[in-house]
């Protein structure tokens, strides 16, 4: 490899890192020396002198990452993500479709016994839930179900790897079913 691809490669490996990389590992998967891949980081970091990002020394590591100076404008752009708070309502709701999805909202007052539109609606913004079809009924009301997002978020490889409800939980899902049983007749 000429100077130019270690340069690059060394680019790359940084990029892909993410976090600083020791400099015999550099060397190692270039194969090269240590005392070559100094002086080529050394290039590599006068490249990036006068950019947005830049390549730092730390020890015997290196590192690519945003210069101070553009902090605030990184800021702006990537404000903090807002934490899904799932309140007890919102938890019930989302297990009331987890377990009996596909579910419409008339389906989850019934369980519940209060409106659900804000819990539904909630659930839907923070990407937990979404529309997966019409009931087959007058009106045809919207049926819900969990997402991917639900999956991730809680750890779960699929909905079927969900926990069982506690066999203290048996008759109060007995209940629920015969009410959407008698609910869809």
């Amino acid at each position: 490899m000429s100077i130019e691809q270690l340069k690059y490669a060394a680019e790359a490996i940084l990029f892909a890192a993410g976090e600083a990389v020791d400099i015999k590992d550099l060397a190692s998967a270039l194969e090269q020396d240590v005392k070559t891949m100094h002086s080529i980081m050394q290039e590599l970091m006068d490249d990036y002198e006068n950019r947005g990002i830049s390549i730092i020394q730390i020890d015997d590591s290196y590192q690519m990452c945003t210069r101070d100076e553009y902090f605030d404008s990184i800021k702006k752009l990537y404000q903090a993500p807002k934490r899904k708070v799932l309140s007890t309502t919102l938890l019930e709701t989302l297990a009331i479709i987890a377990y009996r999805q596909p579910v419409t909202k008339a389906q989850i007052e019934e369980i519940r016994g209060v409106s659900a539109d804000h819990a539904v609606n909630k659930l839907v913004e923070y990407e937990l839930v979404d529309e997966v079809g019409r009931l087959d009924a007058p009106g045809k009301p919207i049926l819900f179900g969990t997402t991917d997002e639900f999956l991730r978020y809680f750890g779960f490889k699929a909905v079927e790897s969900m926990p069982e409800l506690p066999e203290a939980g048996e008759q109060l899902r007995m209940e629920i079913q015969q009410e959407l049983d008698f609910i869809k007749e």
